[in-house]
């Protein structure tokens, strides 16, 4: 069945178009990466990310880039980081939260045009925060002013190419633009994880290399069960008789998922974790005294396995319920149920519907919650226990949910688009 599939995919030439697109332009997406600002002192770059776990996991969401002191270094976080600030914003403007959640397609299209016009002031502030910082490390040479205003532009050009290569492949090609850049770029570092492997190999590592790659597939499975688990809440329509017809009086339901907010909530935390390293890595040589201090203090806070591991875990569970609030509004759903003649059997409509989908919600999204929060410290205790750190920032718990999720998705529009086509 597998293989008739994917025969009939190369068979069907707009989806092979459309398959080959998207090949294209992450190959692009791969050659932007490996092209590197000017002046990097290699060794010392080596030695800043093998030092600093922070940027190693960062290093993740940009395919290698950021390691690389390339032009697309940034990777899509500022337009990430655009969006969730958007998102977030929806709390509090209520015109903002219309066009989001009320406005369809063309309300959400706006939305993201918003999006991506600040995504170029956070990529100019971010490419400065990343090139003074890595400076301070003596990876870069001094600055003029001159030939900073150029690595910044640069930098902040290479952010919004990438952002124009995720529309076209969610224009033109098949799946998710954004996601699948980020699916390249983590599959782009596991060659590389395999030859460090390989390279410091030790025969007596083998019973931990299979525990690995077991806690892996178990990763593999709880982040597909959980991606597809849902809570289907029965829904009855109200039988509405006009003339010699009668409309409604069927039954359906409102599936809810168990974890609705994806991986974003791992994102935002990864963010916050980020911050404390980064200002340590920035201030740490300040000439403030109290300043410097105060940096080395909690950078080396972080550092503690425990303590690093407690609080991104409780960042993610608490994120994952802050993100759900924003994208999902219980008293909306419950007004245009009520507003279509719908109608949950044995609850009242409008306030008694709202308060029965956000009980069920607050129950089901602790298994999301946890279930993310584990993904993200999973590679830490995995590391801790068998001592293996050539996969644990390329194929940890939170790329393979990246992973999957992008498969999963991917697929099922592949799957709809050949369903398509045999009805046609």
């Amino acid at each position: 069945m597998i293989f008739d599939n994917i025969a009939l995919i190369f068979k069907t030439k707009d989806l092979r178009n459309k398959i080959f697109f998207v090949l294209a332009m992450m190959v692009i997406f791969r050659v932007a990466a490996n092209i590197p600002i000017p002046g990097i002192d290699r060794m010392r770059l080596e030695q800043f990310f093998a030092q600093n776990q922070f940027f190693g996991l960062l290093n993740i969401f940009t395919g290698g880039a950021l390691q690389n002191l390339s032009v697309v270094m940034l990777g899509l976080g500022p337009y990430i980081t655009a969006i969730i600030i958007f998102q977030v914003l929806t709390l509090v403007i209520p015109s903002l939260k219309e066009l989001y959640q009320e406005q369809g397609e063309i309300g959400k299209k706006k939305f993201e045009n918003y999006a991506r016009i600040a995504t170029v002031p956070l990529a100019a502030i971010q490419a400065f925060a990343m090139l003074r910082m890595f400076q301070s490390q003596e990876i870069l040479p001094s600055f003029t002013p001159f030939s900073l205003l150029t690595s910044i532009t640069a930098v902040t050009a290479g952010c919004v190419f990438l952002v124009w290569i995720g529309d076209l492949i969610t224009e033109k090609g098949i799946g998710n633009g954004v996601s699948l850049l980020i699916f390249a770029g983590i599959i782009a570092g596991v060659p590389a994880s395999i030859g460090q492997l390989y390279i410091n190999w030790d025969p007596s590592n083998l019973p931990f290399v299979i525990l690995f790659l077991f806690a892996s597939l178990l990763i593999i499975l709880g982040v597909v069960v959980v991606n597809e688990a849902r809570r289907n809440i029965p829904i009855s329509y109200a039988k509405r008789v006009r003339g010699r017809r009668v409309y409604g009086g069927v039954s359906t339901y409102l599936p809810m998922m168990i974890n609705p907010a994806g991986v974003i909530p791992i994102i935002f935390a990864l963010s916050i974790m980020l911050l404390p390293g980064m200002l340590g890595n920035f201030f740490g040589d300040s000439s403030i005294a109290l300043l410097s201090k105060l940096t080395k203090m909690i950078n080396s806070l972080f550092q503690n396995q425990l303590i690093y591991g407690l609080f991104y875990f409780i960042l993610v569970v608490a994120f994952t319920y802050f993100y759900t609030a924003v994208t999902f509004d219980p008293k909306n759903v419950a007004d245009n149920l009520q507003k279509s003649g719908a109608f949950i059997p044995g609850i009242r409509p409008g306030e008694s519907t709202e308060l029965f989908i956000k009980k069920i919600l607050n129950r089901i999204l602790i298994i999301g919650a946890v279930f993310l929060g584990l993904i993200a410290v999973l590679p830490s205790i995995v590391q801790g226990i068998t001592g293996i750190t050539a996969f644990s920032f390329a194929v940890g718990g939170t790329s393979l949910l990246i992973i999957v999720s992008v498969v999963l998705e991917t697929s099922k529009q592949i799957q709809s688009q050949l369903e398509m086509r045999e009805y046609e």
